[in-house]
């Protein structure tokens, strides 16, 4: 079917998680000097705001480019089950040895979510603070801070 109307779609999610922002490559003092408080050895939390950006053709049947259901089902599945409520550092493996900030943060969800079937994952923009967002659109792209 070849569709002349092309939507993006950006759908929120909350979760909220723990982390402590600490390199294994770096010493004590560094981590203390590059991370400051959120070095924190008990580590701190988050409330985060996940925004997905899908986009696709509109099915002429239905209007939508992708039912909203499977999307929230798929990201629930793929990413809340997973991070909502956990410690990302000790509970999530993919934090295990990676330093888990939001940058991070960022790809390992887009990894998560980019074999939604229904519509192409376009970017995935996450709000850390009211001061931070980071939004990552895949590996053709660069990471954009505000």
């Amino acid at each position: 079917m070849n569709s002349e109307l092309k939507i993006e779609l950006g759908r929120r999610y909350h979760f909220a998680a723990s982390h402590r922002l600490h390199s294994g490559q770096l010493s004590e003092e560094e981590n203390c000097l590059v991370f400051g408080k959120c070095n924190n050895p008990f580590g701190h939390g988050h409330n985060y705001t996940v925004e997905v950006g899908i986009s696709g053709d509109v099915d002429p049947a239905t209007g939508m480019i992708a039912n909203l259901a499977d999307l929230d089902s798929f990201v629930e599945r793929q990413v809340l089950e997973a991070f909502d409520h956990k410690s990302l550092n000790e509970e999530v493996p993919a934090f295990r040895e990676k330093v888990p900030t939001t940058e991070n943060l960022c790809i390992e969800i887009y990894q998560r979510l980019k074999s939604f079937p229904k519509a192409k994952l376009e970017r995935i923009r996450i709000e850390e603070t009211g001061n931070n967002s980071f939004e990552y659109a895949g590996e053709n792209s660069e990471g954009n801070h505000s």
